[in-house]
């Protein structure tokens, strides 16, 4: 039932929350303002008439923002016993923060749980912790959030400190990146997904600090699947490739380029042409780079692996 509503009442997600105001302003503190403007919207009488008045007034609030209702009750079941009243002020909450109604459909739309968050215990404290541990300026929040808004749904006390104080452990100084750029690794367990990566990189012949360098150089290492991402990139790298383990240690962002899209292609491309190119040159070049670099070497040469 949810699911045909929800193909139904779809809502241009660029359209801001209240027709009636900029993206700028806020939404009314009047308890009513939505209910007012669900009861006069046209499908708000279509229905199905076995859902409930409240029901009803959630799932066009959903829509009327842009949001998949039915994917939203699927994955936050409490929002079928939320108020009305206590969504309307997590909203008001999020745009007294900076958060532009706009940017609604696609926060909430991946983390709908905010909408049943306690504003006093769970969602503030993530905001004095973006600005009192990150040093994030109120101007910047809204950036913070946009980029990573699971942020929103992790515990200050129980994810993001630890996570923070781990990485600044590690080497991670650059608190700008971390909050702009890298603000992934803040809601990323330090136990069951920081610590395996690393130790994945010791295991396979790097030691402690070596394998700590590639990760500050760089970060989405930290992103990375072992079984989906690592094994089989590295396998290639060994059986193909044939590479040494200090050519990843120079380029670790070897494993951030696809495999079957990119990395085997380009090597391929490259044996054929008799050349064996570093991996930062063979790929990160354009195509149009790569094509040029390949006409350049029609004879058989070498290049050093480095």
């Amino acid at each position: 039932m949810s699911a045909a509503l929800s193909s139904s009442f779809y809502i241009s997600p660029k359209k801001p929350f209240c027709p009636q105001q900029s993206q700028s302003t806020t939404l009314s503190t009047k308890p009513t303002s939505i209910k007012t403007t669900l009861h006069s919207h046209p499908l708000f009488s279509v229905a199905d008439q076995t859902v409930t008045l409240q029901m009803k007034e959630k799932i066009l609030c959903l829509e009327l923002m842009g949001i998949d209702s039915g994917k939203a009750l699927s994955l936050n079941p409490c929002l079928f016993s939320a108020s009305l009243d206590s969504i309307e002020s997590v909203l008001h909450f999020l745009q007294s923060k900076g958060i532009y109604p706009n940017d609604l459909p696609r926060i909430l739309g991946m983390c709908p749980n905010i909408l049943t968050s306690n504003i006093r215990t769970e969602l503030n404290p993530v905001f004095i912790f973006l600005s009192n541990d990150l040093n994030v300026p109120d101007n910047g929040i809204r950036r913070v959030i946009k980029k990573c808004p699971r942020l929103l749904i992790s515990s200050v006390e129980d994810q993001l400190k630890p996570a923070l104080f781990y990485l600044k452990r590690l080497g991670f100084k650059d608190l700008d990146s971390l909050a702009y750029q890298d603000s992934i690794l803040l809601v990323s367990s330090v136990e069951h997904t920081l610590i395996p990566k690393l130790r994945f990189l010791e295991s396979i012949g790097f030691s402690r600090s070596e394998a700590i360098g590639m990760i500050l150089r760089c970060p989405a290492l930290f992103t990375f699947s072992i079984e989906n991402n690592f094994k089989p990139k590295l396998d290639y790298f060994m059986s193909g490739i044939k590479g040494k383990l200090e050519n990843l240690k120079e380029f670790p962002q070897y494993f951030a380029f696809s495999l079957e899209k990119r990395i085997k292609p380009r090597h391929l491309e490259s044996m054929e042409k008799g050349l064996e190119l570093p991996l930062s040159l063979m790929l990160k070049t354009t195509d149009e780079e790569f094509e040029q670099l390949l006409q350049q070497h029609t004879k058989p040469s070498s290049v050093a692996n480095v």
